[in-house]
């Protein structure tokens, strides 16, 4: 994956070249949106910036500048097919698990007597 080291880490020098190039089309999902308003979205690891879209847009992008660490991209329409999902990154908490509330267990008093 982009920006780790053999080791794991998180080591974006030791990458010499970003996973994608000015010109290139793909899918994406926006995960988030940056403090200037941009969407964020992210291959292989890789944050790109695409202006005038929000989070959970699925839509087709085309790279218009590569820097070491980013990229800027333009929204030229709808997702063609499913977005390739990221991996989380490692601040993110994983979804909780969902379960059915019984009613025993669904009580106000957590177990004192009444």
């Amino acid at each position: 994956m982009y920006g780790e080291d053999r080791y794991g880490g998180g080591g974006f020098a030791r990458q010499s070249t970003p996973p994608v190039r000015e010109g290139e089309e793909f899918d994406v999902t926006i995960e988030a949106v940056g403090e200037k308003g941009d969407g964020i979205a992210r291959r292989k690891g890789f944050v790109l910036f695409v202006p005038s879209t929000k989070a959970g847009d699925e839509v087709r992008i085309r790279v218009t500048k590569v820097l070491a660490k980013v990229g800027f991209a333009e929204k030229i329409g709808a997702a063609e097919k499913k977005p390739e999902v990221s991996a989380p990154s490692r601040q993110q908490k994983p979804p909780e698990p969902e379960f059915e509330t019984h009613e025993e267990l669904d009580s106000e008093d957590f177990g004192e007597e009444s």
